[in-house]
């Protein structure tokens, strides 16, 4: 396959292949589902068998390439807590500052990091030698695995990366995607202004296909100071991260108009097992998530989820406060 060629690079660090799963599920899907699980089986081979010391985080200094828009939300702030109560139980991995004697360079655990220095303690950390091709890849890799960046941050963190140097079989390698992914992620980011995506925020129920098509309406001429007049607009401030993005795109894809709050666009995906015994509809608009069953095992299956809903959630709990 071609990632493997892509991640060659990391065999400095693993000499094993994570074993493929088999899983109940089909095209894009099935794809992508078995991309984050290699990817997560990846990360972890990074704090396998190492030892985990503590280390003030006064001397752990930022990743030298972001790969987050500024945020404070609830997950934030529910991991702040989770650590509060239980402590951290999954380290975050650290390299020695290439530059400076004693200090330390997060590669991936940024979230843990700043929960350790508002809670005053010291961060659980796996301490590697690794080069800075290793770093970003290895960064990218646990963001992407974890799958809690959205679009623009990854489209942000390959232009940074771009521009730092690095070609595109890394920046491919990074963030688990393919050539004309990353294409068209670079692309969003040179037709839209940075200090505009700034304003914007990160965005989490817009996908792809939105910040491709804003970034062709940015990109007109005649759209320039219809640009300007929204975001000069006191309401437009007021707005979630969003809500910015949709009075931006309807203000310049339709006659210019006063900015107002619009509901997000609800993202849809669709779930089948090999058999067909039941095809599930996924709708998340932001603000809710819902689920729709059809097919013969519809009614059974889900009789057994509800009945299986305080396990269910008791692990995503689990699963959640050992993230990032």
């Amino acid at each position: 396959m071609a990632r493997k060629n892509l991640l060659e690079g990391l065999t400095a660090l693993h000499e094993e292949q994570a074993a493929v799963v088999s899983y109940p599920m089909r095209g894009a899907g099935k794809s992508l589902v078995r991309s984050l699980d290699e990817l997560a089986q990846q990360a972890e081979k990074y704090l396998e068998g190492e030892v985990v010391v503590e280390i003030a985080p006064d001397l752990v200094e930022d990743s030298f390439v972001q790969d987050r828009l500024a945020r404070d939300n609830q997950d934030v702030r529910d991991l702040v807590e989770a650590i509060r109560l239980r402590g951290q139980d999954t380290p975050i991995l650290v390299r020695p500052h290439p530059a400076r004697d004693g200090i330390y360079q997060v590669v991936f655990g940024h979230r843990r990091l700043r929960a350790a220095r508002e809670l005053g303690r010291k961060v659980r950390a796996v301490v590697k030698v690794i080069d800075d091709r290793t770093h970003v890849i290895a960064q990218g890799q646990e963001n992407s695995a974890r799958a809690n960046l959205t679009f623009i941050e990854r489209a942000l963190f390959a232009s940074r990366l771009e521009k730092l140097g690095y070609d595109r079989e890394v920046i491919c390698a990074a963030l688990a995607a393919d050539a004309s992914a990353i294409s068209k992620m670079l692309a969003v980011t040179e037709r839209i202004p940075a200090d505009v995506i700034q304003m914007i925020g990160d965005a989490p129920s817009i996908g792809r296909e939105r910040w491709v098509e804003l970034s062709l309406l940015v990109g007109r001429a005649a759209n320039g100071i219809r640009l300007q007049k929204i975001l000069a607009d006191d309401a437009f401030a007021e707005m979630g991260s969003d809500e910015r993005f949709l009075a931006i795109y309807n203000g310049l894809n339709r006659s210019a108009r006063a900015v107002r709050k619009s509901s997000p666009e609800a993202a849809k995906a669709k779930w089948e097992p090999e058999d067909g015994g039941v095809v599930i509809e996924m709708k998340n608009d932001g603000r809710g998530f819902s689920l729709s069953m059809k097919a013969r095992n519809a009614t059974r299956f889900g009789d057994f989820l509800s009945r299986n809903l305080d396990a269910l959630y008791e692990r995503f709990l689990d699963e959640t406060n050992k993230g990032d």
